[in-house]
């Protein structure tokens, strides 16, 4: 008979792509892909360790697969499963963790997921985790996120992301064509560039061959895919030829996702960041002149150690005086193995509370504003299957989510569309026009 299995994936979008991948593994060999909540065989719960929080989910999800299926094979895969794999084998009803090295060959591993009595761990030094897996999403026929890079050689000192996933490395642009080409072939309409530190894609076997811009110009020739969306991309890594060829691109959407974690250039040196605000600043200057209507998302963390009151003022009001759209906003948790870990001057948490409220508080301005200035303007709407109370959803290229009455002919389909109107739960009201998409 065969066996079911069922993914759980915590955190971010890079995870989702290599859950996907993983799960096509499985279902290649055999096995049959269905729902958590479907009686599963086997769980495999792709992990983040992000926050503390993150870990925490774990557990959970731990126990809501034993209550779910008491006697299935539970295997911890992920970022937390690399960091402590003794942990988490101590977690009742855990059969095996695979470490970064491990995890895609699960199949492989763990050929007929037998539960035994002790707790597998398969989990190298991350020093082992030294090999490219090409990963992309296709649980949403409308975007995949495909991984061009993994890994991280920075040193923040506040991220365990390297301890996890290892040193930078990347696909090569030959490879990434051939993918890109593949999901041409599928109802797949936008794909989403990601990676741990997507910008410093190139490297191969520790030696820089390619770069990001180049992956991007080649991308732009592929046809059958109607947009190329980049996740996220270090402000010292996004330079001017990137945002010169964005402006310009026939493929790549107007929005930039750009960490900047801190408004203080004194707290951007604890953090050992690799750039200071002036950066920063010339980077959102140089989109804004060259794409007025780009949207600009920006990661922040508050309550970093050390972050006076005046130092996280100094935050808001750079954030508050900068042409930015939206802001993804994190509250401090201490990393073990980590440098800021071990520093003084921890801020209490109501104090991150409050300042994290403080910032969504401005991120819902900062987005209604952006939305505002786009009133009257036309648009191009990717729409979902994405269906409430009888209205529909979509995203402009410039990264606005709109809501149309539902129609079923619409889904997964490009329209031409008149921004009219913000609703009271804050989406763009839109009305369609009569202009033809240009289908690439």
């Amino acid at each position: 008979m065969m066996k079911k299995v069922a993914f759980y994936t915590l955190g971010c979008k890079l995870n989702y792509s290599e859950t996907s991948t993983i799960s096509r593994m499985f279902e290649q060999k055999g096995y049959a892909k269905v729902d958590f909540t479907d009686k599963p065989d086997i769980f495999i719960i792709n992990t983040c360790s992000v926050t503390e929080n993150a870990d925490k989910k774990c557990h959970k999800i731990v126990r809501e697969a034993r209550s779910i299926s008491p006697d299935a094979y539970v295997a911890i895969i992920g970022c937390y499963a690399q960091l402590k794999p003794k942990e988490i084998s101590e977690i009742p009803g855990v059969d095996a963790v695979l470490g970064a090295a491990e995890k895609f060959r699960l199949v492989e591993l763990l050929d007929g997921f037998q539960r035994k009595p002790q707790t597998e761990v398969f989990a190298s030094d991350i020093e082992a985790a030294n090999k490219f897996n090409t990963s992309y999403s296709i649980n949403d026929r409308t975007r995949t996120f495909l991984k061009v890079q993994d890994g991280c050689d920075y040193s923040c000192s506040f991220c365990t992301i390297p301890l996890a996933r290892g040193n930078s490395r990347s696909d090569s642009i030959a490879n990434i064509l051939k993918t890109a080409n593949e999901i041409a072939q599928t109802e797949v309409r936008e794909i989403v560039l990601t990676g741990v530190n997507t910008g410093d894609f190139g490297i191969q076997n520790g030696i820089r061959v390619e770069r990001f811009a180049d992956l991007a110009m080649a991308l732009d020739e592929v046809t059958g895919i109607d947009r190329f969306r980049i996740s996220s991309i270090e402000p010292n890594l996004l330079t001017d030829e990137i945002i010169e060829f964005v402006a310009s691109s026939k493929l790549f959407v107007p929005h930039f996702h750009i960490p900047l974690q801190s408004g203080s250039n004194k707290i951007l040196k604890l953090m050992r960041r690799r750039y200071q605000r002036e950066l920063y600043v010339s980077r959102v200057e140089k989109i804004k002149e060259l794409m007025p209507h780009c949207c600009i998302g920006v990661d922040v963390i508050v309550g970093f150690p050390g972050e006076t009151d005046e130092d996280f003022k100094e935050t808001y009001q750079f954030l508050n005086e900068l042409n930015i759209s939206y802001l993804h906003v994190f509250t401090y948790s201490e990393r073990e193995n980590t440098l800021a870990a071990e520093m003084n001057e921890s801020v209490p948490s109501h104090k991150r509370a409050e300042r994290s409220k403080m910032l969504h508080i401005l991120s819902d301005k900062k987005r209604r504003k952006f939305y505002e200035e786009n009133i009257g303007t036309l648009s191009t709407v990717l729409f979902e299957n994405d269906v409430e109370n009888g209205m529909m959803h979509g995203f402009t290229e410039n990264y606005i989510r709109v809501v149309a009455k539902y129609d079923p002919i619409l889904i997964n389909e490009l329209r031409t569309v008149q921004l009219t109107s913000i609703n009271e739960a804050g989406l763009m009201e839109v009305e369609e026009t009569n202009q033809e998409v240009l289908v690439h």
